[in-house]
């Protein structure tokens, strides 16, 4: 499954991208920290690596993602060039001044009244970057919810008299080719939901679940541990009659399996899960 899901504003933001980096001293970019591969965007970030920009990323929602994996991925991108990374939640009011710090650090040559730092921000949509622009200013200035792409516009911030803001529309690129990466965004709620199938996602998230946490899934659903080594599709199976989800002829309901299984890996009924490790 290619998931093509690329909202009509979000070209002029791209243009738009291009044309306030020259104006700006660092990107900062929020990835979700439960998957930092697949919710970069790489057309954005070759754009930020041919302009040798300082770049910041902030791993958001790190309190719902594995602590261990999440300390992995910021040792795996502090080794890359002209980068820097940062595991936040956009809940914690301590992260604003860990944020600022490391912004400092980029441009040490700016961070006054007289010379603010300048920083323009990205990030795909639903990765939190509306929430944690609002903690930063510690207003709700940027629009904030649980459907993909809310911002629109770009706007300029005044975050402290010392640190200025660029916010940018959340910024996909045109198809996602790799049918790991579409169904783990679909299942961490990042894309649209008329561009994934529900029962196909649950599938890759399974798959993960069953390799990494399978305890995890074992506890949630009161399953049997011999089924971890089924396929993905009988443990939908199961989960549905575990739950009394079935159709007319008493079949199984997998849709509606599907979705419960999606909700409660959003909701960490599941526990604290990571879907991408940066070994593999």
């Amino acid at each position: 499954m290619a998931v093509q899901w690329f909202p009509g504003h979000m070209t002029k933001a791209k243009k738009d991208f291009e044309k306030n980096l020259k104006y700006n001293d660092l990107v900062i970019e929020v990835v979700d920290a439960r998957l930092p591969h697949s919710s970069e965007n790489p057309m954005l970030n070759q754009i930020i690596k041919n302009r040798a920009k300082p770049h910041l990323k902030l791993l958001n929602k790190s309190d719902i993602a594995d602590e261990k994996v999440t300390k992995q991925w910021i040792n795996f991108f502090q080794k890359e060039t002209n980068i820097s990374a940062l595991a936040v939640s956009a809940k914690n009011k301590k992260n604003k001044v860990d944020i600022k710090n490391a912004c400092m650090k980029l441009v040490p040559h700016r961070g006054t009244s007289v010379k603010p730092v300048r920083a323009i921000i990205i990030g795909i949509p639903n990765v939190g970057k509306s929430s944690l622009i609002n903690l930063l200013t510690q207003k709700k200035i940027a629009k904030t919810g649980d459907v993909p792409a809310v911002t629109q516009m770009q706007q300029r911030i005044i975050v402290d008299n010392d640190f200025v803001l660029t916010d940018t529309p959340g910024l996909m690129w045109h198809k996602i080719e790799s049918e790991i990466q579409g169904n783990y965004l679909a299942a961490s709620n990042i894309i649209g939901i008329n561009a994934y199938d529900e029962t196909e996602a649950a599938l890759y998230l399974l798959d993960c679940l069953k390799e990494n946490y399978s305890w995890n899934l074992i506890d949630r659903y009161k399953l049997d541990k011999t089924i971890i080594n089924q396929p993905s599709e009988d443990i939908i199976e199961a989960i549905a009659i575990k739950k009394h989800m079935l159709l007319k002829g008493n079949n199984p309901d997998l849709r509606k399996s599907a979705v419960i299984i999606l909700q409660d890996y959003r909701s960490q009924k599941i526990g604290k899960i990571s879907l991408e490790f940066p070994e593999k």
